[in-house]
């Protein structure tokens, strides 16, 4: 995002609110992780540990979440850039 037309206040607040933003939606990420792994892998509450199937089953989930993330974005940049080239190809015209 361009703050260039911003003053320094401004500017610092936009940032800041930025940040929180993206720690919030850090957090909602993982709890929504750590709740779909759990409820999905973990059915024995007969031991303080994890069972070697779950432990194998919660690291396959966490695995697949994240590369399922990481692929999300980088889908949303590619439709970021293609955006962003048509309206900068939009305005030289």
């Amino acid at each position: 995002m361009d703050f260039s037309q911003l003053n320094d206040a401004d500017r610092q607040r936009m940032q800041q609110m930025l940040e929180r933003n993206q720690m919030r939606d850090f957090m909602r990420m993982y709890s929504s992780l750590v709740q779909r792994c759990f409820d999905s892998c973990v059915d024995d509450f007969t031991s303080k540990a994890l069972s070697t199937k779950e432990d194998g089953c919660l690291m396959r989930c966490t695995e697949k979440f994240m590369k399922h993330s990481e692929r999300v974005g980088q889908r949303f940049a590619e439709l970021n850039t293609a955006l962003m080239e048509e309206q900068s190809a939009q305005g030289q015209k």
